[in-house]
């Protein structure tokens, strides 16, 4: 097993700047992490809503222009044990940038305003998003039972994909199975398994076919509980569709449409693209203390198209908000990807996911839309106002949590991020865990 990666510097640095399961005998699975949504606030941590600290509010004037209180959440985070953290605000024209903490922690290079990083479970706006363009295109319609383009893959143990729409898949109401829960699977996520099984390949249909091994979360359009399979089951439909891979479509349709330069869909290519920093992780489920690791290289086919995209911040704020503004999708489909349903979770009322979308409003009222996502060694949020004028995208570049809700509160509401010590962020532990579920 490796040797932990040397402990980061205490002090660590803060920089800003403004600018206008069980798989073939030849493949086993890669240790990979797609961030998830779940149905309690704990784990709606994962996708970045966790319930707002008591905080004090800054006057609304003195966030505007400076940032400071988003760069104050962004230095607070590495105050709390997270290696590093980047981040991008685009307002209208303008544009901000901030770093804290740094990017390798043996080098102590500092965190990079455009690092590249791993987007996890923001690879799902792409993919549904590309779904919407094929309806919108008449080569598929969201109301298709899955069984018409993928006859009898969901099958088994109570799945049955004659009765689950494409619909049902983008937004969590399918009740499949969510193969990242599979406990065979997971001990491949964690040490010492992550050793063994990172850079392994999975197909998307043994995916799926993990999920198959368990009884459905409950019948279809019944409820709600996300479920990476899900978008597993997207991008195979997809490629049905249009004959090719699913990232070369979305290649085609937005990353160059949009130039999105830092943005890609790496396939198995274990390595990251520069510049970019190292990921870390704990590796253990209940444990967000102990050793810190280098997870930066993996082969990340086991999150396919429900995790696997690498982008930087800069890219996510020109996605979303192009996405917002109508720049993608026609008016029907965009309704329909807003179309939200709700997420029962405690404390979130007005929680929501639509179309590979999720909504949310902060404590001042702000209602943003986007996405997070978490993989072994980054956890990324990126969101926009329903207008499309105000985005913000970072990247934590350790695994095992931290206040995230703190720097979109900073940068849209002006507050500032709440003093606590590092054993009250880590006191919940189960970061991983609600990452898998």
């Amino acid at each position: 097993m490796p040797s932990p990666a040397p402990a980061p510097s205490p002090a660590s640095t803060s920089t800003s700047t403004s600018a206008s399961a069980t798989p073939s005998t030849r493949r086993r699975a890669t240790a990979v992490r797609t961030a998830t949504v779940g149905l309690t606030a704990a784990a709606l941590a994962a996708v970045a809503l966790v319930q707002p600290a008591a905080a004090a509010q800054e006057p609304a004037a003195a966030g505007r222009g400076s940032h400071r209180a988003t760069q104050q959440a962004l230095d607070a985070l590495v105050e709390h044990g997270i290696p590093g953290v980047t981040a991008q605000v685009r307002e209208r024209y303008r544009v901000w940038g901030g770093t804290a903490g740094v990017g390798d922690i043996r080098t102590q290079r500092p965190r990079g305003l455009h690092d590249r990083y791993r987007v996890g479970s923001i690879t799902k706006t792409f993919v549904a998003t590309t779904v919407l363009q094929l309806e919108a295109e008449g080569k598929l319609r969201l109301d298709d039972a899955v069984d018409a383009w993928l006859p009898g893959l969901v099958k088994g143990n109570g799945h049955d994909g004659t009765k689950i729409s494409i619909r049902q898949l983008l937004n969590h109401t399918s009740g499949i199975y969510n193969y990242t829960a599979d406990p065979e699977l997971q001990s491949h996520f964690v040490a010492p398994g992550f050793f063994e099984h990172r850079f392994d390949t999975w197909t998307p249909k043994e995916l799926v076919e993990v999920a198959m091994r368990h009884k459905p979360a409950f019948e279809p359009g019944t409820g709600w509980s996300y479920s990476n399979t899900n978008y597993a089951l997207a991008g195979m439909i997809i490629e049905k569709a249009t004959g090719k891979p699913y990232g070369e479509e979305i290649r085609d349709r937005i990353i160059r449409p949009l130039r999105l330069r830092a943005t890609s869909v790496p396939g198995t290519d274990p390595g990251m693209p520069w510049p970019s920093g190292r990921g870390y992780s704990k590796l253990w489920f209940d444990n967000t203390s102990g050793p810190t690791y280098d997870v930066t290289e993996f082969n990340p086919s086991g999150a396919w198209a429900a995790g696997e995209m690498i982008s930087d911040s800069a890219d996510l704020n020109r996605f979303y908000s192009a996405l917002m503004r109508g720049r993608l999708l026609p008016p029907a489909q965009l309704k329909e990807m807003l179309t939200a349903v709700p997420v029962d979770a405690e404390g979130w009322p007005e929680a929501g996911y639509g179309l590979g979308l999720i909504k949310h409003k902060l404590s001042c009222g702000t209602e943003l839309w986007g996405h997070s996502g978490g993989i072994h060694g980054s956890l990324s949020v990126a969101t926009t106002t329903k207008d499309g004028r105000h985005s913000v995208a970072f990247n934590l570049n350790g695994d095992w949590g931290g206040d995230t809700q703190s720097v979109l509160e900073a940068e849209y509401c002006g507050v500032k991020p709440e003093k606590r010590s590092r054993s009250e962020l880590r006191g919940g532990g189960d970061a991983m865990l609600n990452i898998l579920r």
